[in-house]
């Protein structure tokens, strides 16, 4: 998009991002919840503290949602295989299932909004998106 300043693009992402977020209603799942479960959902189970670190909380506050989420059965505390002292929070399949839901919200409420663009549109966000993200894998994989 020549001639479209940089923060104009910043505020369509942003406000993507919102709408998208929103659309997922599965679970009832607070924002802070909904991080946790999907993260635990694509990358498994991890420690309290590395799970507060890769969502930008602190241990205290990552150790109360972890609790409210494991009364809720969505999470539980297991032993890590490789270290029994070491104890790892993993989704459960009840976990898991609210994240495969909410996903495939998000997914309909992004296709949606697609569908609703002229072709040439559709066209260039179906390019643009996986190729920031491949931009950002190779920046993260570079670092």
């Amino acid at each position: 998009m020549p001639g479209v300043p940089p923060e104009d693009l910043m505020i369509a992402v942003e406000q993507l991002v919102r709408y998208v977020r929103k659309s997922a209603t599965a679970g009832g799942l607070s924002t802070a919840a909904s991080s946790a479960i999907a993260r635990l959902g694509r990358e498994g189970p991890q420690r309290l503290t590395t799970l507060a670190r890769a969502e930008g909380v602190t241990q205290p506050n990552m150790t109360q949602l972890v609790s409210r989420m494991e009364r809720g059965g969505l999470v539980r505390r297991v032993a890590d295989p490789s270290d029994g002292r070491v104890v790892l929070v993993e989704a459960t399949e009840t976990g898991l299932e609210i994240f495969r839901q909410r996903h495939a919200e998000r997914a309909q409420a992004l296709q949606q909004l697609i569908e609703e663009l002229a072709e040439p549109e559709q066209h260039a966000v179906k390019v643009a998106l996986p190729a920031l993200t491949r931009a950002i894998q190779d920046r993260q994989s570079r670092s």
